[in-house]
């Protein structure tokens, strides 16, 4: 089982190590441009000489960085290895804080409570479904219309437990699939963010015992910088069918919380059904 963290530079060489062996494996040898081989291949993805080549790198030196023996890989090497293995933006800012992880006297805390200010401001002006996590995907405060919005899971209390161990998810998000792998994602690159935060680790050990769909996902080891899906299509069990438009917005004041707002189109029929939610809440 991978769970996040570790204990000082090992740690982090050993993570760095299984998400470029994750990388490496999704990366199929027509993908980086490679001729195809005849022979019968051994491993899934590239080989780890064929993606050294790619990357300007020596073999030996690929397989010290994948084997946690080679940490300080310098800026060059990591681009390098980000272009050979057609990272994203978010995948290779991923790779960047795994080799350059932050030490533990400079590494940023994450806020355990909501302000007065966000709460009054979520509470009061927004009559649209709004949530507040933190980085274990914990939901530290709903407003009412958020409460009414979530009010068919049995616990309101972690997003990651209600997607994965709520029988509701399945009906109440209509890609679920999409929904799973951004919520895991996300708290994957929340788990570089912040490598010793304690709750992270709690969460993917309950949930990795809990689901095998989640440890899945987690192993898989992808990024995804926002947990939720800019478009969505629920099914809310008292108002029926909603189309809705999520944004995320760091709140700077709270480092690791996160602003979730639930928008439908003017005037849509969303709107009017979000509209009977916020009486409901």
């Amino acid at each position: 089982m991978s769970t996040p963290g570790g204990g000082g530079s090992s740690g982090a060489s050993e993570a760095l190590g299984k998400f470029l062996r994750s990388r490496r494996a999704s990366l199929e040898p027509d993908m980086a441009g490679l001729r195809p081989d005849l022979r019968r291949r051994q491993v899934r993805g590239l080989r780890r000489e064929e993606l050294a080549e790619l990357a300007g790198v020596s073999a030996d030196y690929y397989t010290r960085l994948e084997q946690g023996r080679e940490r300080h890989p310098s800026e060059q090497v990591l681009e390098s290895l980000a272009r050979a293995l057609r990272l994203s933006a978010d995948d290779a800012g991923h790779l960047f804080r795994l080799a350059r992880p932050i030490s533990t006297l400079a590494e940023a805390q994450p806020a355990s409570a909501v302000g007065p200010d966000v709460l009054g401001m979520i509470n009061a002006q927004l009559r649209v479904p709004v949530a507040v996590l933190d980085p274990a995907m914990d939901i530290v405060a709903l407003n009412p219309v958020g409460a009414a919005f979530y009010g068919g899971f049995t616990r309101t209390d972690n997003l990651l437990r209600m997607i994965f161990c709520d029988p509701a998810a399945m009906t109440f998000f209509d890609d679920w699939e999409l929904t799973a792998r951004s919520t895991v994602a996300s708290v994957r690159a929340m788990s570089t963010q912040f490598p010793r935060h304690r709750r992270i680790t709690e969460v993917v050990t309950e949930l990795t015992g809990a689901s095998s769909a989640f440890a899945a996902l987690w192993t898989a080891q992808e990024i995804r910088l926002s947990p939720c899906v800019e478009t969505h299509l629920l099914r809310h069990p008292r108002v029926g069918e909603l189309h809705l438009y999520c944004s995320t917005l760091a709140i700077v004041a709270a480092p690791g919380q996160s602003l979730h707002v639930f928008s439908p189109v003017p005037g849509s029929e969303s709107a009017a059904r979000i509209e009977h939610l916020a009486e409901l809440g």
